[in-house]
């Protein structure tokens, strides 16, 4: 089976920074987050990259316009594959295996090259007051060596697992795999050797604008763990706790109890929070860690 090659695809950019004289000057997005808040100071950052960020909210939502979407590579299914790896509390089936860690350590095992950023941007950008700033983005596999010294430190294997169980215990899931937007983001081209482990926050992240977009494509860029599944049970009060945790807003109470709309992608966050455990992760796969790296190493070489 030949496998997808972005570069073949589409060409188009959203993030072409221009200079004065007309040309184009390309600057990863993050790297100019970095300028704007060491030379500016919180305001301008505020300013600034909040009003390029804000795009996003927008962006999801000309998914709907099939030919906007087949042209914007964000939006194309085909050239994403995220997977939210939910921590494991109370995962039935999941018994023995530590959600996330199994995944992304053997991820951090394969990969030649590992850097952290030092700042998560969708924070910054949103002045985050729950969850630490510091706590930014592993990128692996080669292309991660193309990305800004200004905003990032090589790791080693143990450093990466490190930051991963501190971003674990901060309460921050995962969402590893390939990501477009982050090519588009940091100007690297999509080559198939750049991995995103991210740690995402209900209040902050980009992926909060999913909700603007059709569920289709958004279940296209974003694959569940495989044989991983979620159930409402009857000892749901309706209480709302799961509605105000979710990011996408894909919960709803109705009729005096919590509703899950199609827009789910098993994150696991309001399974966390609710104060009656009515809300049931069910993983009913073994080899649920085996398939994910092989889902994702099948997209992405870490060698």
């Amino acid at each position: 089976m030949e496998k997808h090659n972005p570069l073949n695809s589409h060409s188009h950019n959203g993030f072409e920074i221009r200079n004065n004289s007309g040309g184009q000057k390309k600057e990863p997005l993050l790297n100019r987050v970095y300028r704007f808040d060491s030379r500016h100071g919180s305001k301008m950052l505020k300013f600034t990259a909040k009003s390029v960020f804000k795009i996003f909210e927008y962006l999801y939502a000309l998914a709907y316009i099939p030919f906007i979407q087949k042209r914007i590579p964000a939006l194309d299914p085909e050239q994403s594959d995220m997977s939210w790896i939910p921590i494991n509390k109370n995962i039935e089936g999941a018994e023995g295996i530590a959600l996330p860690e199994e995944v992304v350590d053997r991820l951090i095992d394969l990969s030649n090259y590992r850097v952290v950023i030092d700042f998560c941007a969708c924070r910054k950008v949103y002045t985050c007051k729950n969850y630490p700033e510091e706590i930014g983005c592993i990128f692996m596999g080669e292309s991660a060596k193309k990305i800004s010294k200004n905003i990032s430190r090589e790791v080693t294997r143990e450093e990466a697992k490190g930051h991963l169980r501190r971003a674990i215990a901060a309460g921050l899931v995962p969402i590893v795999g390939e990501a477009r937007a982050d090519h588009d983001l940091l100007r690297i081209p999509p080559n198939g050797t750049l991995l995103t482990c991210c740690f995402c926050c209900e209040c902050c992240c980009l992926s909060r604008f999913f909700k603007r977009g059709p569920a289709d494509v958004i279940h296209g860029i974003m694959e569940p763990v495989e044989g991983l599944s979620i159930e409402i049970t009857e000892d749901c009060v309706g209480c709302g706790a799961c509605v105000k945790k979710c990011f996408i807003e894909a919960i709803k109470i109705k009729d005096g109890r919590a509703v899950m709309s199609e827009y789910c992608t098993l994150c696991g966050r309001c399974a966390g929070v609710c104060p009656e455990n009515a809300i049931k992760l069910k993983l009913e796969n073994p080899n649920a860690v085996d398939d994910v790296i092989k889902r994702i190493t099948g997209r992405i070489d870490l060698s």
